[in-house]
């Protein structure tokens, strides 16, 4: 599978290959910050098949957590881009930054972080929810 996307004012694009690892949506709060307060709809691609192909994204670490995600952002807009889980080969990518997020995602198949969601969430029925990340 080859994705293409990019941030909102067209400064940073991106293409990641290969198969995605997972598609859900995360309710941690560090999520909700990073959304506005909802769920993060997200694709998980392998890091290797991963390369932007237009700018330079800035990132963002928090310094007072043990092992804290890395963010990239556009400089410019402020659009989300992508979280670089430590100890993951993978990309985090974010849903709505997919050139056809229809297509490419669909829709996430797994709710992650459940533990740390607001009332105002929606997952739905039937699909596999865990209070935390799965397997860890």
């Amino acid at each position: 599978m080859a994705i293409e996307g990019g941030c909102y004012c067209g400064n940073i694009r991106f293409k990641a290959e290969g198969d995605p690892m997972m598609k859900g949506q995360c309710h941690c709060r560090e999520c909700q910050h990073i959304t506005g307060g909802g769920p993060n709809y997200f694709l998980a691609m392998p890091a290797a098949g991963f390369a932007y192909v237009k700018g330079e994204p800035k990132q963002f670490a928090r310094a007072d957590l043990e092992t804290p995600v890395t963010r990239d952002f556009c400089p410019d807009c402020g659009t989300p881009l992508l979280t670089r889980p430590q100890g993951l080969p993978a990309v985090i990518v974010k849903a709505g930054t997919l050139d056809d997020p229809a297509r490419d995602y669909g829709g996430p198949l797994v709710a992650i972080w459940t533990s740390e969601k607001q009332p105002f969430h929606d997952i739905a029925d039937g699909m596999a929810s865990f209070p935390g990340f799965p397997g860890r």
